[in-house]
């Protein structure tokens, strides 16, 4: 507590208040998300955010998102370009398996989330790099950002195009066309890595 100079008792907060608050506040925000359908996993402060659309066999089961391995190659790749080897969030483009309905999900068609409740999520994320990994989140995003995409002067960059990194609103997206299919194959594999190298941390992770 503190006492100002016209004799009013006024609270003071600590940085270390400050920032338990607002841990706080994001992790309600995230969670009232989950709870309109929104699935995410892994580190909800992570500067990279993963968006999946095509489930694979596992995770349409019930299985935590990215738990395979695409996941284990993800980590793998951006361990390898400088990123912490736990910093990405996993965010899917489609409701979780098994969550109720909400009014949100019933307005997104094709079995995807509604652009503003996708958009809702990606921001309360806040990354600082976007990874699109198939065509459904290419898809997705390129629907709930076309205003900041229309902004982008190079055509392809703005179509995300795959392997073409472009920049949203601050962030830097890169779309991928099929990240986990491409596991099977060692040519689209040796694409999807050329792709990867191209995104480096915006700053030394530790």
């Amino acid at each position: 507590m503190a006492t100002v100079g016209d004799g009013v008792t006024r609270m003071t907060v600590s940085g270390s208040q400050r920032k338990a608050a607002l841990a706080a506040q994001a992790r309600e925000e995230l969670d009232a998300l989950a709870a309109r359908g929104v699935w995410m996993a892994g580190n909800g402060y992570s500067s990279v955010v993963l968006v999946k659309g095509e489930l694979n066999e596992g995770e349409r089961a019930g299985a935590e998102l990215l738990s395979g391995r695409d996941g284990d190659g993800l980590r793998a790749a951006l361990s390898r370009q400088g990123f912490a080897p736990e910093d990405f969030c996993g965010l899917a483009a489609v409701p979780s398996p098994g969550s109720e309905p909400t009014a949100d999900a019933a307005r997104g068609g094709d079995g995807v989330l509604p652009v503003e409740l996708f958009r809702e999520a990606l921001e309360a994320l806040d990354p600082e790099a976007v990874i699109l990994l198939d065509t459904t989140a290419i898809g997705l995003m390129r629907e709930a950002y076309a205003d900041a995409l229309a902004a982008i002067e190079d055509f392809d960059t703005a179509m995300l195009t795959p392997g073409r990194i472009a920049p949203v609103l601050g962030r830097r997206v890169l779309p991928l066309d099929g990240f986990e299919a491409a596991l099977g194959n060692p040519e689209d594999k040796r694409r999807m890595w050329h792709y990867l190298q191209r995104l480096k941390p915006a700053a030394a992770p530790y």
